[in-house]
């Protein structure tokens, strides 16, 4: 069965179908774009239809592009993208034209967009070139345009469109942030035409069909006297959009995002030209962007291999081990976020604390997130009441029986791990897997509490649970396959995005991320001007500098893991300079955001003022500063080499996972697709010897692994020799 389908009615409205065959969602594809194309000819060139609905078979219209399908446009180079784009423009331009006289702009027939759900993409992109959209009412369906979110931007008229509809000030959210509205707020934004009852919706596409006149086919744009919404580049106003735009967009992206400064592009040189040529510049603009190794990376990590591990890639072959009812020891924080989340994905959760109020405030913790969700009118009384109706918050271990999963949140504090352990596995039964949720301390030593050792693995989530996508899956030395899959399936059950690491210290993320935050105070220590050090670390796409992101953790939190790492390490550990500096900030009751003080002066209220002056007494700047490219290339090797480290040693054992875990654990530069595809872009040769200058300058910490050298020497990358295609080949 074909991916489109048309029918006419006794009233000549043809009705063509998108279903596209093996998804759950449709998704385009170029022969898709051909097919539809084909129907659209046939009808508007058959005497009998009288208008055509474009519709779809699924409770919602499309999820966009196959990105599958863009990441193989590259292949074909420049010149193949640009046509291929083209060749979409011209499909949707027909659509927008509909049959009519070019000249006179009469003789056309209406088509409608019925958009039963979710529209983003091109299932966004195909309705703004129909002459109405209809959407039927749907508070979970989401329209917009994503596409900045994974390095691009609308291609196939979207960009074109939505800027002459709506102006480019008002535009902006939609195109330049990838906002998306449900169908109530997408019409009162302008985005779409009309809401009606779902069991309305092609009811109210064929009377408006059978209703329309020639005047409601001719979009403003391509009327005579059209001006474009807000002003134009050349008019005053516009001028000063186009002027706030650009510095808005540099703002936020600092200038490392090529699909904004496109996209942008696109828009301003758009404004200027008559439809069809501003349809080329988009398309130029497009294949730019689609050209440059950033989007393509982007694409790969946060689509394609998120994407492959959220359906279980690395997953164990054992039969589906999805959790009905899982047991959270400590209801602080972290366990009362991670009840919240498992309770809103329908799991029965036991919630236990030592103290029967602090079980409580953690239920407390997941009734307020929900109050917050009813706010905003996403939740409603009875969701919030069967969300809480999940979770029992109680101080009796005897209520685990029967838990498919336990989930220990305690204090990171290895014998009060190993008490509840025993006390949770002697409760739950044989059958109930057993995770920590730890972020530093080794699972196999933790395992020794354990009396199935098999049975016992690390979960690490990252703080806050409902907002951090990443979960991070530690293997023991001891654990087992059924462990690791049942692991993955809870980590799915509750929509996050799951790595699986081997144990290590720090296993994947922390690893990486604690020497990005200690090559920042070590820079401090030297007398690198603080500004330059956080702003260095902005500019290269981090979304945090180091001195920032050691405020936001606490400066306690990092005294604690010095002090446990050096016990652990004894005469190897390397961290004096760094160490000196935390103890100083704490010694003077500076520990972070939590009380106001830390590397950045606060207000009372909390809001961060700046860097503090403090830090130029203690640490003086010192006359001669390093280049911004030095600062950059320290704080990014810092990350980078241990992530190579950790592929080298077996703690990753995929790079997909170190990638991806990287963007979504701590923000690792998105811009780069992770570690891994950054060293790829600049070339493992040129990353040696950003290597040989580095570790002449500043000690062994910035060797190049022998893993990478190897690589350089061979002429070969990481996706080259361990990406999917070379395991396909293996």
């Amino acid at each position: 069965m074909a991916d489109f389908t048309c029918a006419v009615d006794a009233e000549g409205v043809a009705t063509i179908t998108w279903d596209t065959q093996g998804k759950s969602m449709n998704v385009m594809s170029m022969e898709g774009f051909e097919l539809l194309d084909s129907l659209i000819g046939k009808a508007l060139a058959d005497a009998a239809v009288k208008g055509i609905i474009i519709t779809s078979g699924k409770k919602d219209f499309a999820a966009g592009m196959d990105l599958n399908v863009i990441a193989k446009m590259r292949e074909g180079g420049a010149q193949a993208i640009f046509d291929g784009v083209m060749k979409m423009h011209g499909v949707l331009r027909r659509i927008e034209r509909a049959g009519m006289d070019p000249k006179t702009l009469k003789g056309g027939k209406p088509v409608v967009a019925a958009l039963p759900g979710t529209a983003l993409g091109i299932g966004f992109e195909i309705p703004l070139a129909c002459h109405r959209i209809i959407a039927a009412e749907n508070p979970r369906a989401k329209i917009g345009l994503p596409e900045i979110m994974v390095g691009i931007f609308p291609g196939a008229g979207g960009t074109t469109r939505l800027v002459r509809k709506l102006g480019a000030m008002m535009a902006a959210p939609f195109l330049l942030e990838g906002k998306l509205s449900d169908p109530k707020a997408a019409k009162n934004n302008g985005l779409i035409d009309e809401v009606v009852a779902p069991d309305q919706l092609l009811a109210r596409a064929k009377e408006w069909i059978l209703a329309a006149k020639e005047a409601d086919l001719v979009k403003p744009w391509d009327a005579k006297g059209y001006k474009m919404p807000g002003g134009a580049p050349y008019h005053p106003a516009g001028f000063m959009t186009y002027v706030g735009a650009s510095a808005m967009v540099n703002g936020k992206t600092m200038g490392v995002y090529p699909a904004a400064k496109a996209l942008l592009s696109a828009a301003y040189e758009g404004a200027q030209v008559p439809f069809d040529t501003a349809l080329k510049i988009e398309a130029r603009q497009f294949t730019n962007v689609l050209m440059n190794p950033s989007s393509s990376a982007m694409i790969r990590s946060l689509f394609i291999n998120k994407e492959a591990l959220e359906k279980g890639a690395n997953r164990p072959a054992v039969a589906d081990q999805g959790v009905k009812k899982v047991g959270i020891l400590g209801a602080g924080m972290m366990g009362a976020g991670i009840a919240y989340v498992s309770a809103s994905a329908g799991i029965e959760v036991v919630l236990i604390d030592a103290v029967q109020e602090a079980a409580e405030r953690g239920k407390a913790h997941s009734e307020a997130l929900l109050d917050k969700g009813m706010k905003r009118g996403k939740v409603s009384e009875a969701k919030k009441a069967e969300v809480l109706g999940r979770i029992t918050a109680t101080t009796d271990y005897a209520a685990l029986a029967g838990v498919d999963l336990i989930v220990e949140a305690v204090f990171e504090d290895p014998k009060i791990k190993a008490e509840v352990t025993q006390k949770a596995e002697a409760a739950a039964g044989a059958g109930a897997i057993f995770a920590t949720n730890t972020s530093t301390l080794p699972i196999t030593a933790l395992a020794a509490a354990s009396v199935r050792p098999e049975q016992y693995i690390g979960i690490h989530f990252f703080s806050p649970v409902d907002k951090m996508m990443l979960v991070e899956i530690i293997r023991g030395k001891a654990t087992g396959d059924l462990a690791v899959a049942r692991a993955l399936d809870f980590v799915r059950q509750i929509r996050k995005t799951p790595i699986v690491v081997n144990d290590a210290r720090f296993f994947y993320a922390n690893r990486c991320i604690i020497p990005y935050i200690n090559e920042g105070i070590r820079m401090l220590a030297e007398g690198v001007e603080p500004a330059l050090i956080e702003n260095a670390a902005k500019l290269v796409g981090m979304p945090l500098g180091p001195l920032q992101l050691v405020d936001e953790t606490s400066i306690e939190l990092g005294v604690k893991i010095a002090k446990a790492t050096k016990a652990a390490m004894g005469a190897d550990y390397p961290d004096g300079a760094v160490d000196e500096v935390l103890f100083r900030m704490q010694g003077q009751g500076r520990l972070g955001r939590k009380n106001n003080a830390g590397f950045y002066a606060y207000s009372e209220k909390g809001e961060r003022l700046g860097l503090w002056e403090g830090l130029e007494t203690d640490y003086p700047v010192r006359d001669d500063q390093p280049a911004l490219s030095e600062v950059q290339h320290r704080l990014l090797m810092a990350q980078v080499l241990e992530a190579v480290r950790a592929l080298e040693e077996g703690v990753l054992s995929d790079i997909r996972e170190g990638d991806v875990g990287a963007i979504l654990g701590w923000g690792f530069a998105p811009w780069s697709g992770g570690p891994f595809s950054w060293l790829d872009i600049i070339g493992p040769g040129r990353a040696v010897q950003i290597c040989e200058a580095l570790s002449a300058g500043y000690g062994k910490r910035f060797e190049a692994p022998a893993l990478l050298r190897e690589l350089a020497g061979k002429g070969e990358t990481f996706y080259g020799r361990f990406g999917e295609g070379a395991r396909k080949a293996a």
